[in-house]
């Protein structure tokens, strides 16, 4: 209720998170449970990282935009075989350690996402996303609803990454 109040119609996963300040994991709609993350090496190349798009996302339009989608049958086809299939691949990748399929499955996983949900990605990131796909520099996802915010960056060399990204402001949250 508490997150419905600010977004509408929500799992109410965001309040849980931040009350364990725990990774959680939905296995299923009634498995639920905190994921541990594998150590950092903090003298890594690669890194996962935080993109600030210097604009304000609102939840409320993005979410009423995705439930509009999702009434075309290609749409609902797409989430079901592509992104839910890569995102699945890229949470087991990551919590297994499995570095380079999880490369390979965000990359397809952030061409997904620029292909399908462009109206939730800011227009002045269109370039720059489909950039890090054709370079394998980095690779980016949405977090949350997308439409402004921060988006979420995947590179296995960091400094590549900032160089390609030099513009823009980037922090580091993980390196392996």
């Amino acid at each position: 209720m508490m997150e419905s109040f600010f977004h509408g119609k929500s799992s109410g996963l965001d309040p849980l998170n931040s009350y364990l300040s725990l990774p959680i994991l939905i296995n299923s709609k009634d498995h639920i449970e905190p994921a541990g993350i594998p150590s950092q090496l903090r003298d890594g190349k690669g890194a996962i990282f935080l993109l600030d798009s210097g604009k304000t996302g609102e939840t409320a339009p993005m979410v009423q935009l995705f439930m509009e989608k999702m009434k075309e049958e290609g749409f609902r086809k797409m989430v079901k075989n592509q992104f839910v299939k890569h995102t699945d691949a890229c949470v087991s990748d990551f919590l297994q350690g499995n570095i380079n399929s999880l490369f390979s499955n965000v990359k397809k996983l952030s061409k997904v996402v620029l292909d399908n949900f462009k109206p939730m990605i800011p227009n002045e990131f269109h370039t720059l996303w489909k950039k890090g796909i054709e370079t394998n520099a980095y690779y980016l996802k949405l977090c949350g609803s997308g439409g402004g915010g921060y988006m979420l960056g995947f590179t296995e060399d960091v400094d590549q990454a900032k160089n390609a990204l030099k513009d823009y402001k980037l922090e580091v949250v993980y390196s392996f």
